[in-house]
């Protein structure tokens, strides 16, 4: 009998302390539940701070308490153990408001829900001036700063010697604190990924011995032209041109060549001045691109208009007169830039 009065006694001993472990942990997951699902105190309306690439956990939970947001790391730390996202967090720049519980904050991490800026690239820009956005950009870190463009295309992993129009034009959304090297590598990708393609449907006969031609050519329609309609005859005129042996003679590689002596017109000396880009005395296309083309150059460059034109001039309203013939030409150059000296 005392035997199995123990054993009795035993058993509600094991179901008190059953009773009061359940009971524990109740109480300590609903106190847990009410610290991560609670509004956090931010002192000021909004917080930013930056997740670096490849930080731990502990690492991101440390760095958002130091930029002052109210949050115990260790707690951030248990509930990803818990929830086992602690090696889904991911790197950017985030800003948080207030109000924000460490769930929803935890949640924010794990999404990726980085703050985002942008930069502007537009088309017929030369690199110059896409590095000095760049440098200007306040929410990059400039790791290009300084550098020559050589070592940027090292970088970048692009196998070309010159840097000019390898760039596509375009507005490039990125996370506060990208490095301006990463934000270049999208826009060097994103110009071989449209280049490739156009290539590959590339009308037949064209006077072009690889993509980097077409891409020359390319950025020289989008010089010549802001006029989307008139871009695939330009480049119509340039083939015409290259298949029958004739110079260029195209004023925007010209100009590019001459740098920054040139003065805001031509100049007859500068027509006459020899350079790798003066293509009245040189035959054939400039050695690099004198620009960013944008896609609709370069389709006008790689699907030409059919026209026998070899002439154009500019009429003075952003559309151009085309000829075939150098009579018809100064007729033209008569009739539209009769007071052009």
């Amino acid at each position: 009998m005392r035997l199995a009065g123990c054993i009795g006694s035993m058993f509600k001993l094991i179901r008190t302390l059953f009773s009061l472990g359940l009971i524990l942990v109740i109480v300590f997951s609903g106190g847990l539940f009410y610290l991560v699902t609670s509004p956090l105190s931010l002192k000021n309306s909004q917080v930013d701070f930056h997740i670096a690439r490849g930080s731990s956990m502990r690492a991101a939970a440390n760095e958002i308490a130091g930029a002052g947001v109210p949050v115990n790391p260790w707690l951030l730390i248990v509930l990803s153990k818990a929830l086992r996202v602690e090696t889904s967090i991911k790197a950017g720049s985030y800003e948080i408001d207030r109000g924000i519980s460490t769930l929803a904050l935890l949640n924010k991490l794990t999404r990726g829900d980085v703050t985002q800026t942008e930069v502007v690239f537009i088309e017929g820009w030369t690199f110059g001036q896409m590095r000095e956005r760049l440098d200007a950009h306040p929410d990059v870190l400039h790791d290009s700063k300084g550098l020559p463009d050589s070592d940027i295309l090292r970088r970048i992993g692009a196998p070309e010697k010159n840097a000019e129009g390898l760039f596509f034009p375009d507005t490039y959304l990125f996370s506060k604190h990208s490095t301006d090297i990463d934000v270049l590598a999208r826009a060097y990708r994103n110009m071989q990924r449209h280049l490739t393609r156009e290539w590959e449907a590339r009308a037949a006969g064209l006077p072009y011995n690889d993509p980097y031609q077409a891409l020359i050519m390319a950025s020289i329609v989008e010089k010549e032209t802001g006029r989307d309609q008139d871009r695939p005859l330009i480049a119509a005129v340039f083939v015409n041109r290259l298949r029958q042996g004739m110079l260029l003679q195209t004023d925007p590689s010209v100009i590019f060549g001459v740098g920054e002596k040139f003065v805001g017109s031509l100049r007859k000396r500068d027509l006459l001045t020899d350079t790798p880009y003066n293509t009245y005395t040189r035959s054939g296309l400039p050695p690099t691109p004198i620009a960013m083309p944008g896609l609709a150059s370069l389709q006008a460059a790689l699907h030409p208009a059919q026209s026998q034109a070899l002439y154009f001039v500019a009429r003075g309203d952003g559309s151009s007169e085309f000829s075939q013939t150098l009579a018809e030409h100064n007729l033209a150059v008569s009739r539209y830039q009769r007071t052009v000296k």
